[in-house]
C-alpha cells in the first residue's frame, strides 16, 4: 500500500485518520494541504475520483472570502487549486482509490 494523507494539522478528522493508520502500523505519507497544496498530477488524480462538490469545504471562511458560490465553475476550480485551505480534509489516497473524510470502513478493504 502507498497511502497518502492530505490534511490540515487543525483538522480533527485528519488526526483521527493518522491515528487509525498508526494503530494498524500502516506506513503513510502526510502532506499538509494548507502549506504545500497539491501538485498538478496529484490534483488531477484526486479530481478524477471525486466531484468538485465533494472536494470543496463550503463552511470554511476562505469559501466566503473568495466568493466561491458566485463564480463560474472553471474559475472555482482554479481558485480551489490556488487556495488549498478550501479542500475538505482529510483526503486519503491509495493508488487509484481516494476517500474524503474519516472512512475506516473503506480503508479496511484496502489492506
Amino acid at each position: 500500500m502507498n497511502i497518502q494523507i492530505f490534511g490540515s494539522s487543525k483538522c480533527f478528522d485528519t488526526k483521527k485518520a493518522e491515528r487509525w493508520f498508526k494503530e494498524r502500523r500502516v506506513k503513510y505519507q502526510y502532506i499538509d494541504l494548507p502549506k504545500k497544496g497539491f501538485s498538478a498530477g496529484e490534483y488531477r488524480s484526486v479530481r478524477q475520483r471525486l466531484s468538485f462538490d465533494q472536494l470543496v469545504n463550503t463552511k470554511c471562511k476562505a469559501y466566503q472570502d473568495l466568493y466561491m458560490a458566485y463564480i463560474t465553475p472553471d474559475a472555482a476550480e482554479e481558485k480551489l487549486f490556488e487556495h488549498p485551505q478550501l479542500f475538505n480534509t482529510p483526503i486519503v489516497r491509495n493508488g487509484k482509490f481516494v476517500t474524503i473524510g474519516y472512512c475506516p470502513e473503506v480503508w479496511e478493504s484496502w489492506e
